[in-house]
């Protein structure tokens, strides 16, 4: 669903992705481990569209996608939830859900209702201001808003940032479910190992300009915590 090929990606003069490469399987939950500033969050904004590649090869279910406007890449079905989360303040929570719809005939589509079903306190806060919604209520709601658009793959950006240990361990399972039970692709980009290990199988290890010093499976981190010790010092 998703192959990254090479690419480089600046900002400005400043060469932050150097020759990546990874891929993302139909149907899989990947994370992208490593410390701040490595280029986790750059490698979503290039896949996106938002900052795109320079040189190398994007691929979304097939398709060479280097150098398309995010929108045109969203309507393949790939969903951003960033980790500034970027929820409209001025609009109620049932606004900053419409906003997104994208209206199906499949079976299965994304409506409000099953958000709210999904996520019922968004259901219970539908009328309240993005301003008056907690972090985790705010991070609830940009999830939901991006099934909103009933997405196929979802890139989901540091979703731990902010939030205490109890809201993020239920934001991981809700996440993992709908992965599992809907058949969506993740990849997840994340700092705190746990958070990671509780929603992905497959994890790339990624070092200083983006570079991938490995890629490990949940077990043999479990086995061998050293490897993310390494990853993540700083």
């Amino acid at each position: 669903m998703i192959r990254l090929e090479n690419i480089d990606t600046y900002y400005g003069t400043s060469h932050v992705i150097q020759g990546l490469s990874l891929h993302v399987e139909a149907g899989a939950a990947v994370s992208i481990l490593g410390r701040n500033g490595v280029g986790k969050t750059t490698t979503l904004r290039s896949i996106m569209g938002l900052t795109p590649p320079k040189a190398g090869k994007v691929f979304i279910n097939g398709l060479p996608v280097r150098g398309w406007p995010p929108h045109r890449i969203a309507g393949l079905g790939v969903a951003y939830v960033p980790a500034e989360r970027h929820i409209f303040p001025d609009l109620t929570v049932e606004e900053n859900l419409k906003l997104a719809e994208a209206r199906s005939d499949q079976p299965g589509a994304w409506t409000l209702e099953r958000v709210y079903e999904y996520f019922p306190v968004l259901g219970e806060r539908r009328r309240s201001g993005g301003t008056k919604l907690s972090g985790g209520e705010q991070q609830m709601l940009a999830i939901g808003r991006a099934l909103m658009g009933n997405p196929s793959i979802m890139l989901l950006d540091e979703p731990s940032q902010g939030l205490s240990p109890i809201l993020v361990a239920k934001v991981a399972q809700i996440v993992s479910e709908l992965c599992k039970e809907h058949g969506i692709t993740l990849l997840l980009v994340e700092q705190n190992f746990r958070i990671a290990l509780a929603m992905a199988g497959r994890h790339y290890l990624m070092g200083t300009k983006s570079k991938i010093q490995g890629e490990v499976s949940s077990a043999e981190i479990i086995k061998d915590q050293e490897l993310i010790k390494r990853t993540l010092a700083v």
